[in-house]
C-alpha cells in the first residue's frame, strides 16, 4: 500500500470518529438552534424547525442529554437556544445547567415552536428559523450532523458551504475502502508514525468504556445491559460483550451526560462497532497494538458499509456496526481475510431485516440481537461456512453483498421509512 493511501485511510478515520454528547439527531437540532441564537443574540419569540423525516424519527422519542429526562425535538432546540454552545459542535449541550432546563421548559410552554417536515431530498436535514420582531436568522445543517451548510440573517447570506474554499465541509472520499484494503491497512500501518490516529482510538476506548460502566452501574432506558449481565445462563465472553455494549446504549438513549466517540454520525453505531472489540481484547489480554488494529478493522468496516446505506435510513445501523464488530473480533482471533469476509456476509444475511424506528431504549436490544448473530457468524466462519450467493440478498462476494444491503436500505426501504414515521406520529 502506497503512503498516500495510508494518509487517506487515516483521514477517513479521523473524520468519522468524533466525540458527541447524546443521540446525534437531537444534538444536531440543538447545534442548529444554538448557532442561530448566537447570531440573533436575543431570545426568539418564534421558532420554526424544518426537519427531514429521518431527523424527526430519530429525535422524537430519545432522551436529550443533560435535560433531566426530557425528550423530543422542542426540548433539544430549546436547550440549544437557552444554554447551548455551538463552538462545542456535537457536545453543544455539555454545559447545560438546572436553570437552563427551567428556561427551556418555559420557552416550550410559551408555544413558540413549530415543527415542519422539510420538503428536501436530503435524508439528514435541519433548518432552524429564529424570529424576534423584524429579525430572522436561519441556520441550515445537511448531510452530516455537524455540517452547517448555510446561515442567513434577514435574507442576507452570512455563510454558505458552497462558497467555502477551505475544504473543511467536504466529506472524505471513501471509494478506496473494501474489506481487502481495510485489512491490508490494519495489518501494515506503522502506528508509531500515526500518533493522531492512536490518540483518537484511545479516546474511543476511554469514552465508550466509561459510558458502558455508567450504563451498568446506573438505571437507564430498559436496562438491557443489566438484564443480560444478571440473567444470562452463560458466563462466557459473549455475554460480557453483549452486556457491556448494550449498557452503553441504555445510558446514551437514556440521556446520560457522558460523551461517546461516534461512527458514521451515530453514537449507537460507534458503541456497537467498538465496545465488543474492546471488551473481547481485554478478555484475551490482547496487546494495545493488536487492539488498535482490530478497532481499525471494525471502524473502517462500519464506515465502508454506511457509504452505501447512507447515514440515515429505515435500515437499523447497529446491524452493520454489529457485523463490523464481528470482523474486529475475528481479527483478534486470528481469522484470515477470507474468514473475516464470511463473518460479515453471514451476519448481514441474518440481521439485515431489522428496521430503524427511531432512537429510543429498544435500540439496546437490537444491538444484543446483532451481536448474537455476529458471534454465530464467527463460529460459522471458523468452520469455513458461508451463505451462498443467491441466498436472499447475499451476493457473489462480500463487496457485492455490502452493495446489496446498501441498495435495499437506500432504495428499497424508502417507503418503509415513510410508513414508520407515519406510525410514530399517528398519521
Amino acid at each position: 500500500m502506497e503512503e498516500q493511501y495510508y494518509d487517506k485511510f487515516e483521514e477517513i478515520l479521523l473524520e468519522d470518529l468524533q466525540q458527541a454528547l447524546g443521540c446525534t439527531e437531537p444534538i444536531a437540532i440543538a447545534l442548529c438552534a444554538a448557532k442561530a441564537k448566537s447570531i440573533l443574540n436575543k431570545v426568539p419569540t418564534k421558532v420554526i424547525l424544518h426537519c427531514s423525516k429521518n431527523i424527526i424519527k430519530n429525535a422524537k422519542s430519545v432522551t436529550v442529554p443533560n435535560s433531566n429526562g426530557l425528550k423530543g425535538i422542542e426540548v433539544a432546540a430549546a436547550l440549544g437556544i437557552v444554554g447551548g454552545n455551538s463552538d462545542k459542535n456535537l457536545k453543544v449541550l455539555e454545559d447545560i445547567t438546572e436553570s437552563n432546563i427551567e428556561e427551556a421548559k418555559k420557552l416550550i410552554a410559551s408555544k413558540i415552536f413549530t415543527i415542519e417536515i422539510a420538503d428536501v431530498p436530503n435524508l439528514l436535514y435541519i433548518r432552524t428559523e429564529l424570529i424576534f420582531e423584524n429579525d430572522v436568522v436561519s441556520v441550515e445543517i445537511k448531510d452530516r450532523h455537524s455540517n452547517i451548510s448555510k446561515i442567513t440573517k434577514n435574507k442576507e447570506v452570512i455563510y454558505s458551504s458552497e462558497d467555502d474554499s477551505s475544504g473543511d465541509n467536504q466529506e472524505c472520499d471513501k471509494s478506496l475502502l473494501n474489506i481487502h484494503s481495510i485489512i491490508e491497512f490494519a495489518d501494515s500501518v506503522d502506528l508509531s508514525k500515526r500518533k493522531e490516529l492512536t490518540n483518537r482510538l484511545d479516546l474511543q476506548i476511554e469514552c465508550n468504556t466509561n459510558i458502558s460502566k455508567e450504563g451498568l452501574s446506573g438505571k437507564y432506558g430498559a436496562g438491557i445491559g443489566h438484564i443480560i449481565s444478571e440473567t444470562s445462563f452463560e458466563t462466557d465472553i459473549k455475554s460480557e460483550v453483549k452486556a457491556c455494549t448494550t449498557a452503553a446504549s441504555d445510558a446514551r438513549m437514556g440521556g446520560c451526560g457522558l460523551p461517546v466517540v461516534i461512527n458514521s454520525g451515530s453514537g449507537n453505531q460507534g458503541i456497537t462497532t467498538s465496545l465488543p472489540v474492546i471488551t473481547y481484547a481485554k478478555s484475551i489480554n490482547a496487546s494495545k497494538d493488536k487492539l488498535y488494529r482490530a478497532l481499525i478493522v471494525a471502524n473502517l468496516t462500519t464506515i465502508h458499509q454506511k457509504q452505501f446505506i447512507g447515514k440515515l435510513s429505515a435500515f437499523c445501523g447497529v446491524v452493520s456496526a454489529g457485523a463490523a464488530a464481528g470482523c474486529g473480533i475475528g481479527y483478534l482471533m486470528g481469522l484470515n481475510e477470507e474468514q473475516i469476509e464470511k463473518v460479515l456476509v453471514n451476519t448481514l444475511a441474518t440481521s439485515g431485516g431489522i428496521v430503524c424506528d427511531g432512537a429510543k431504549p429498544s435500540c439496546a436490544l437490537k444491538i444484543a440481537v446483532a451481536l448474537e448473530n455476529a458471534f454465530l457468524a464467527i463460529d460459522m466462519a471458523k468452520r469455513d461456512i458461508v451463505f451462498d450467493s443467491g441466498d436472499g440478498i447475499v451476493g457473489e462476494n462480500v463487496e457485492k453483498t455490502i452493495e446489496n444491503i446498501g441498495r435495499m436500505a437506500s432504495v428499497g426501504m424508502k417507503n418503509t421509512d415513510d410508513e414508520i414515521l407515519n406510525i410514530m406520529i399517528g398519521k
